[in-house]
């Protein structure tokens, strides 16, 4: 194979010969992702600081009925990954969601997808790296260093990793996972134990006591758990990052699946169980926005170093969304960089084959994050959180849409379903669909921050309209040399 630098004006045909691929973005790319990696970067999309910092706030506010929430959106999270695991089993592509939107929904729909997801990611990787210079501020000998400094190496070192290999980031990434499940496993062993030998916690007795009474399931009404699901959507965010994947496995018609699958008792466990878990322990009112609810519980069993660790564990998770960002917005905006949507550059791949274009791209909007730590940084983190969760809720939308146009292609005969499918469609596609844009609703109504967010949509739309009117004629280009290889003129 072929390793020096490729330009990508005419995509090399995939290991063995043959025709091209049919997103050209799939060319050239290693198989250095194996079962574990795929199977914990599975996990690690699913796990992440929206459990281990943001439930304490949600349980302050929402009461033991978060766990409602987190299984609400849990369910249309698993019909989201499922819907994309049934596209990828019928052709893998690094591309992923965008190239389903190319291939279904035309290179409109493509470009949509592919700009707002990276927003997501890229305002995501702003977040990150201001939690993690936050979160390494926890301890005195980095109070010192300022946080943009801290934001600036954090940038550098999962740059650096994201550069070298896939098998790298791969590593790196099974790691990460392993050790957010570890601490989750070990917190719920700690809170299992506390419960069966009702030992105290905060001068509380740990059961179904501490629930009711204290207001019950619902102690500060509907509404508040209602309001939270917007925050517990975003939660879930990068669950679509095993679809990513498929571009770079051996075998992903075989891999994808298992994981997909194992998602929803994932959910179930780390969730929903540790949210029960932690209500159980506590009343609802003794969780802080400002401090992780694990953390709350190991001190007030006096639990040393409680804080040291999740710290270490909420850092790790950052670092994680962080990783996982750079990997797939380069293999994203290297698909749209061969149809003409995304900046030619974006579709360079290095000798190690990793498309290092878009990586940098993503990298420089998160040097931006290191300037907006500069100058503020107290708001930074709530600042670009919002706006990423703009990006979750479309590219969720729009897996659903290209998996109901997949279904009715599927339905007219042109194509056929393989036997890994997304139960209930088109029901569950467009009553996700309707949960997703409700959320959108629910950010108005809550106000402040959200109102504010959902006020920028319509300047997001100009911009991707004015977007189009500057690639659309790269992009036609692009389909006539795709459609003269396909019909073998060249």
């Amino acid at each position: 194979m072929r390793t020096e630098t490729v330009q990508d004006e005419t995509p090399p045909p995939p290991d063995g010969g043959g025709a091209p691929p049919v997103d050209a973005g799939d060319a050239g790319y290693s198989k250095g992702l194996k079962h574990r990696h795929v199977n914990m970067i599975a996990i690690g999309g699913a796990i992440g600081t929206g459990l281990f910092l943001g439930a304490g706030g949600r349980l302050a506010s929402a009461g033991p009925a978060l766990a409602i929430a987190y299984a609400v959106c849990g369910l249309f999270a698993f019909f989201v990954v499922r819907a994309l695991g049934e596209m990828v089993v019928h052709r893998p592509s690094s591309g992923s969601f965008v190239s389903y939107a190319r291939e279904f929904l035309g290179e409109k729909g493509a470009y949509v997808a592919g700009w707002m997801y990276f927003l997501n990611w890229s305002t995501t990787g702003i977040a990150d790296v201001t939690a993690i210079a936050l979160y390494t501020h926890y301890w005195s000998m980095f109070t010192s260093i300022p946080q943009w400094v801290m934001a600036l190496i954090a940038l550098a070192v999962v740059l650096s990793v994201n550069l070298i290999s896939v098998k790298i980031f791969g590593e790196l990434e099974f790691w990460f996972s392993i050790i957010k499940v570890a601490a989750l496993v070990a917190f719920m062993c700690i809170g299992i134990f506390l419960l069966a030998t009702s030992h105290k916690v905060g001068g509380h007795t740990p059961g179904l006591s501490v629930i009711s009474d204290n207001g019950g399931i619902f102690p500060a009404g509907l509404l508040p758990v209602v309001v939270v699901l917007q925050g517990v959507v975003f939660a879930y965010s990068a669950v679509e990052m095993v679809g990513v994947t498929a571009g770079e496995t051996n075998d992903p018609k075989r891999i994808v699946p298992k994981a997909v699958r194992s998602i929803m008792w994932r959910v179930g466990v780390f969730y929903v169980g540790s949210v029960v878990l932690l209500a159980l322990l506590m009343p609802w009112k003794g969780y802080s926005a400002n401090e992780s609810p694990f953390v709350t519980v190991l001190s007030n069993v006096g639990v040393p170093a409680a804080g040291d660790v999740m710290n270490l564990v909420v850092l790790t998770a950052a670092m994680s969304s962080l990783n996982s960002g750079l990997y797939s917005t380069g293999r994203i905006l290297r698909s749209m960089a061969m149809s003409g949507s995304a900046p030619k550059f974006t579709g360079l791949m290095n000798r190690h084959q990793v498309p290092y274009g878009g990586i940098l791209l993503t990298s420089c909007v998160g040097v931006l994050g290191v300037g907006l730590n500069y100058w503020l940084p107290k708001d930074a983190f709530e600042i670009v959180i919002n706006i990423a969760a703009l990006g979750v809720v479309s590219a969720w939308c729009m897996i659903m849409l290209c998996h109901l146009a997949f279904v009715r292609q599927s339905r007219r005969g042109l194509l056929e379903r393989p036997k890994f499918r997304l139960p209930g469609t088109p029901v569950t596609d467009i009553v996700t669909i309707a949960f997703l844009l409700g959320v959108i609703v629910l950010m108005w109504y809550d106000g402040g921050v959200g109102r504010r967010t959902v006020m920028i949509i319509p300047i997001l739309a100009a911009g991707l309209v004015a977007g189009w009117f500057a690639t659309r004629g790269r992009v036609a280009q692009a389909a006539a040399e795709r459609k003269r290889l396909a019909d073998g003129e060249g």
